[in-house]
């Protein structure tokens, strides 16, 4: 069972079958919040993202980057990402139409970033899911027993 269903702008229909929300920048923060750290803070969870499953390809949806001040400090301007960092896998029917959809599945998981920690609702998701093209980035797996 799924959390929630999302229908793609494609027409596909895919389950949300895992999901994770952390704050983007944690309890703690060292310095401040910049494109260094923020960076650093994307490829953390891309790491963590691939680790869930490996079998699974991760996209980033390209976060907004909101910059408050105009002085920069000694590691350049201010920078904020979205408070809620989004990790989600994601599965639906095989992309191959030959493939058993009893045995196959396609796949991927996904990280964006949102301002709040809702889960998506199906009848209107995030753009970051929304507008995923699937059939470049999913990949079709076999289910495991």
């Amino acid at each position: 069972m799924s959390l929630a269903r999302v229908v793609l702008t494609c027409g596909r229909t895919v389950d949300l079958a895992e999901l994770h929300l952390t704050p983007t920048y944690g309890t703690r923060l060292d310095g401040y919040p910049c494109r260094p750290v923020n960076d650093l803070r994307i490829r953390t969870l891309r790491h963590t993202a691939e680790r869930m499953s490996p079998a699974t390809p991760v996209h980033l949806v390209p976060p907004p980057r909101d910059y408050p001040d105009q002085y920069a400090g000694a590691q350049g301007p201010v920078e904020i990402l979205p408070r809620v960092a989004c990790a989600a896998r994601l599965s639906s029917r095989p992309l191959n139409p030959s493939r058993d959809p009893l045995r196959y599945h396609s796949t991927l998981t996904v990280i964006w970033f949102q301002p709040t920690p809702p889960l998506p609702d199906p009848d209107t998701p995030p753009p970051a899911l929304h507008h995923l093209d699937w059939a470049v980035l999913a990949r079709d797996v076999e289910v495991r027993d």
